[in-house]
């Protein structure tokens, strides 16, 4: 069989090939074995080389479908400390959620501490499951604190000689998730001896989206096909969904989009809703309320009228039906996602309306059975003049949506990604979160690695997401931070929240690689609680998921917690985005891609500088979209922070940062940094040796050798691209070295 051998673009002078990608130092048979030889082939033959050559490369996964809830048995030492807990459990009703609950709480005893709860009442040795109207009636002197919606209280008490174990809320649903609660104290070693914990949401809604197709492929997803579709319909076992459910519900979910938001029109068609019921009814038991993405245009799609003109009474109409139909059968249903007017979907622009002429005529056919509306804010011309610099994508979403501000009915809420561009691995918090005072807003996390690794390389994101949620708008010069403007905490919004594109799949991993899934865990904590430290959920998850060892829990931690920093290094430091190929795969590197075209995620790089001028005063004004305080910190080069100069700022490369260093002296040593940071992942990993079980360490291993040669070729390709446009070398002569290098490879193959 013939090598493939990946090249550094033309000789210098040459176009330089944005398909093309760099493997300077990697040996020749990785890129075969791992994805050089099928990143230029078509799609389907990827897809087939990389399934067949990868499955030989690694073993077979470890089935892992209960993630970090495996309640690996504790040791008798550990297991001492919880003699004390009752031995009975009694549920003080009988719905399907406290149902869950009780179940749960029996199998987590038994599997963690060897015990078998019995179900049935004991007047002295009792876990007491139920809400706290119930609870009043069962022990009328228990002292009740007052929880809002979804909040549970665990508590440990005495009563006239009763010894009582007390897991209570407002809702069944809100006891299930303190049946989680204290599983998951007792799985991390905490102590429950006189437990008193009141824990409330923080914000209503805490959504996950599924970009799943009918056809059971997932858009932007990389653990598998779907598990909710196959072939065009829903899939008879459903099985997986039910467990889907269950791991949510585990970290405080309340709601799941279970389709693309690119959606299929068919999924509204009459002899499709009950096959949705049936998915439904999976998450019912979890109390995980399922949700749709819809296509604007469905009713003209489907035939039934000749328009979608949201104004249009048929239309109005048309969609009470359609909300009728289902709520008949999904008596639960949690409402619809919608996007529109982006990307080619169709939408209200097309007869002249807004976004909240569109996202209303929904909403009123929802409000009647409570349902909601997601109003995606991602919505921009993907057509724009590259050559016009005072084009901006940046500016769409504020552009658009900001002077329909309080024209939207209380039952939408506007869903506005993290950053203003499309998820990339460093962006600015959207302006648009201080833009839409009287409007109901949620933020929008990509869960699913798509500008970051795709679950191939490590990249634990919530310290990204934290920098955004704590990030400070000062709105009025007041603190104002992200966090409490999605949560409805400002300004009196009576609804907020949080929607997470989490893509799994029947990957026995859900997102196929096993530590991929502490950023769906790090999203239902955050989700629940924007206020915990990144260390402390990382924490979390790691004892849940790979147990107590110290060397285990600290070795896991420190990769996990280190890994965006790394993963920036070596791609797009400085504000730059991850310079993928963006009109194609938006993992290898190809930052030409990016440029010339009308996506609008440039970087203006040239033979004098880099970065866009997003400035008031010379710029495309972008940064005049934010509050006085924050337009003054970005707009002016001295008080602007380094890791995000390229993305407001053209700058010569002889820019010197903050640091101390010149630009293209930061993103020669940064990738070359974020090099060894990944080659160390791999020395990192290997002391695990023996502590971790083997059928994981070996899953995990060829991973991080992976990312290892990865992390040259993004190293080598983005440092020559930089070093050919500027002409300027680096300081430690390595560029011109690895140039001649790539010339020598390409002359071998």
């Amino acid at each position: 069989m013939k090598k493939f051998v990946r090249w550094n673009g033309p000789p210098r002078g040459q176009k330089y090939n944005a398909r093309a990608s760099s493997e300077l130092a990697c040996d020749k048979h990785v890129s075969m074995k791992w994805a050089g030889c099928f990143r230029q082939a078509p799609i389907w033959f990827s897809i087939a080389i990389f399934c067949s050559v990868g499955s030989l490369a690694l073993p077979a996964a470890e089935s892992d479908t209960d993630a970090w809830l495996r309640y690996s048995a504790l040791d008798a030492s550990s297991a001492k400390q919880y003699d004390q807990l009752p031995t009975r459990v009694e549920v003080l009703d009988d719905s399907p959620v406290l149902k869950s609950a009780q179940h749960e709480l029996i199998e987590g005893i038994s599997r963690m501490l060897g015990r078998t709860l019995r179900a049935g009442s004991d007047r002295r040795d009792v876990f007491l499951l139920g809400t706290l109207a119930e609870m009043h009636q069962r022990i009328p002197g228990l002292k009740l604190p007052e929880l809002r919606a979804e909040g549970y209280w665990l508590k440990a008490d005495q009563i006239s000689g009763e010894k009582f174990f007390v897991i209570a809320s407002s809702t069944d649903r809100g006891v299930l998730y303190g049946v989680f609660a204290l599983l998951s104290k007792i799985a991390r070693r905490e102590t429950v001896t006189n437990l008193d914990d009141a824990e409330t949401p923080y914000a209503p809604l805490r959504w996950v989206n599924q970009w799943d197709n009918l056809d059971g492929s997932i858009e932007r997803g990389y653990g598998g096909p779907s598990i909710f579709f196959a072939d065009g319909k829903v899939r008879d076992d459903l099985k997986r969904a039910g467990d889907y459910a269950r791991l949510l519900a585990s970290i405080g979910i309340n709601g799941c989009t279970i389709n693309n938001v690119n959606a299929d029109p068919r999924i509204l068609r009459d002899d499709f809703i009950p096959q949705i019921k049936r998915i439904a009814d999976a998450f019912r038991p979890w109390g995980v309320q399922l949700a749709l993405s819809v296509d604007l245009g469905s009713p003209k799609a489907l035939g039934d009228l000749d328009t979608f003109d949201p104004l249009d009474p048929k239309v109005a109409e048309w969609w009470k039906k359609k909300v009728d139909e289902i709520y008949q059968q999904i008596p639960n249903f949690g409402g619809f996602v919608v996007k529109a007017d982006s990307e080619g979907q169709p939408g209200p622009s097309t007869y002249g309306r807004t976004p909240a002429d569109a996202a209303n005529v929904i909403a009123r056919a929802l409000k009647p059975h409570g349902g909601l509306v997601f109003y995606r804010a991602f919505v921009y011309n993907h057509h724009l003049d590259w050559q016009d610099l005072k084009a901006d994508r940046a500016k769409a979403a504020y552009d658009i949506f900001h002077p329909l501000d309080g024209k939207f009915d209380d039952n939408v809420i506007i869903q506005i990604k993290n950053g203003p561009i499309d998820f990339q691995v460093r962006e600015p918090a959207s302006p648009l979160f201080a833009g839409v005072p009287h409007t109901n807003e949620g933020i929008e996390l990509q869960i699913t690695q798509e500008y970051t690794g795709q679950q191939r390389q490590l990249c634990f994101l919530v310290p990204m997401w934290k920098e955004v949620l704590d990030f400070d708008m000062r709105i009025g010069n007041e603190a104002t931070p992200v966090k409490e403007l999605v949560a409805g905490r400002v300004f009196h919004r009576p609804l907020g929240g949080f929607a997470g594109v989490a893509n799994v799949g029947m990957d026995a991993n859900w997102l196929g690689s096993p530590l991929a899934m502490a950023n769906l865990y790090g999203f239902g904590r955050l989700a629940w609680n924007p206020n915990l430290s990144a260390e402390t959920i990382i924490e979390e998850w790691t004892r849940q998921t790979f147990g107590n060892d110290p060397l285990v829990v600290h070795t896991i931690d420190a990769m996990q917690l280190s890994s965006w920093h790394t993963y920036e290094n070596y791609t797009g430091p400085l504000g730059t985005g991850t310079l993928t190929f963006i009109t194609g795969n938006h993992y290898d590197p190809a930052p030409e891609s990016s440029e010339r075209n009308g996506w609008g995620q440039w970087h203006r790089a040239d033979h004098n500088g880099i970065g866009m001028d997003r400035t008031m005063a010379t710029g495309t004004g972008f940064i005049g979209q934010y509050p006085p305080a924050v337009q003054k910190m970005y707009e002016s080069l001295d008080t602007c922070p380094d890791n995000l100069l390229l993305f407001f700022h053209h700058v010569p490369y002889t820019y010197v940062l903050h640091s101390g260093k010149t630009v293209i002296q930061y993103i020669y040593d940064s990738h070359y940094e974020g090099a060894e940071q990944a080659a160390g992942l791999v020395a990192q990993w290997k002391t695990l040796r023996g502590h971790v079980d083997q059928q994981r360490y070996n899953d995990v291993l060829p991973r991080f050798e992976y990312q290892a040669k990865e992390a040259i070729v993004w190293r080598d390709t983005i440092c020559d691209w930089i070093y050919r446009l500027s002409g300027i070398p680096d300081q430690k002569g390595r560029i011109r070295q690895a140039s001649t290098f790539a010339a020598d490879l390409r002359r071998a193959s």
